[in-house]
């Protein structure tokens, strides 16, 4: 089953574990999460039209456009993508895996709130890879053949 299958994701040495949310769930988080994702993409798209996807862009480009948006609300979906619903889990230092809750997420990520994002931004991939690989594309600049080349329209 997709839901129970779970991604290692390692940043800073953290081992990170996710698993998908549910499909209802995704589509009911998908509505604020482009509200936030479509300033992002307006931002960065010049930046990856022909990197081959929309989810390769950089970091730099992602804070710059982050910067543009309300606290409240990258707050808001920050919660939602990691502690929420349960899905991020993390390794300990004992080696016991632990659900990520709030309280844990503003020890480990105090002082280093990059890779908070880094995170989040890797359960967007999780979540919702299908749509920026699928459907973007097709109202981008150019349509991909089945390489993930650019084709002009």
């Amino acid at each position: 089953m997709k839901q129970l299958e779970i991604k290692e994701i390692t940043l800073e040495g953290n081992r990170y574990y996710v698993r998908p949310f549910p499909a209802m769930k995704a589509a009911g988080m998908s509505g604020e999460l482009f509200s936030i994702l479509g300033p992002i993409l307006g931002s960065v798209l010049p930046m990856i039209v022909g990197a081959g996807n929309v989810l390769d862009m950089n970091v730099e480009g992602l804070a710059g456009a982050l910067s543009s948006l309300s606290g409240d609300k990258v707050e808001r979906i920050v919660g939602e993508l990691l502690v929420k619903h349960g899905n991020v889990s993390v390794e300990q230092e004992d080696g016991r895996t632990v659900r990520l809750t709030e309280d844990l997420a503003n020890e480990m990520f105090c002082g280093e709130v990059h890779n908070m994002f880094l995170l989040a931004f890797e359960v967007i991939k999780e979540n919702y890879a299908g749509f920026f690989e699928k459907v973007l594309p097709l109202s981008g600049p150019g349509k991909r053949d089945k390489q993930g080349k650019t084709k002009s329209a």
